[in-house]
């Protein structure tokens, strides 16, 4: 793996690109309102970043982390992500993204809808509950005391565990949510959304929460 492609430019994706970048991947990124709208970014994120269209960069990334609001998922190009390792870093907010009957009954969850709309791709839950800074201030070599964790969830072993490889790369411990259809134990509301937790810290967190 060598091209992280993104979809949504937004200030998770700029930051998870930043992160990549540091460790030596290309990256590539997009969003809906064309390439051209992100010549100051990938300037400021240096040569190994370019942009492209959406369909671009799902094409030409190895992994592609789709990093767009909720009430955006299903205008995901899905033919060019069969086959791949999806990083889905969304949240469900009713009051940005309207009110899903699925989500505010619980039957369902927003990781989950993803992969239901890309069914030939392997969807991994994960970077939806730091801030966006946070990312950047808080990373951390392996083996450092103290070291935040965040969570993952998928349906996917092997996906899953190509992320935490990646995740840990970047400056994290990582912890296992389990499928999609728990990963609303890490969404907002939740006691692991939002602060800096160890992996022993966020596993208890997560059995903590109630839906």
């Amino acid at each position: 793996m060598t091209t992280i492609g993104f979809i949504g430019a937004g200030n998770i994706g700029q930051a998870v690109a930043r992160l990549a970048l540091d460790q030596g991947y290309d990256v590539v990124l997009s969003n809906s309102r064309g390439p051209e709208t992100l010549a100051d970014v990938v300037a400021g994120l240096g040569p190994k970043a370019v942009a492209d269209t959406s369909q671009g960069a799902a094409e030409r990334g190895d992994l592609v982390v789709v990093t767009v609001p909720f009430k955006a998922y299903k205008d995901v190009p899905a033919e060019p992500l069969a086959g791949k390792v999806v990083i889905d870093t969304n949240n469900y907010y009713p009051a940005r993204d309207g009110q899903v009957p699925e989500l505010d009954d619980k039957t369902k969850t927003s990781a989950g809808m993803l992969q239901e709309h890309l069914p030939e791709s392997h969807v991994v839950k994960a970077f939806n509950h730091i801030m966006s800074a946070h990312l950047l201030e808080h990373r951390q070599p392996a083996g450092t005391p103290g070291r935040r964790a965040l969570a993952i969830a998928s349906d996917h072993a092997e996906a899953k565990a190509t992320v935490g490889r990646l995740i840990d790369e970047l400056g994290f411990d990582v912890v296992d949510v389990g499928p999609l259809a728990e990963s609303w134990r890490i969404e907002p509301g939740t006691p692991g959304y939002g602060p800096r937790l160890t992996a022993e810290e966020l596993r208890e967190a997560l059995a903590a929460a109630q839906r």
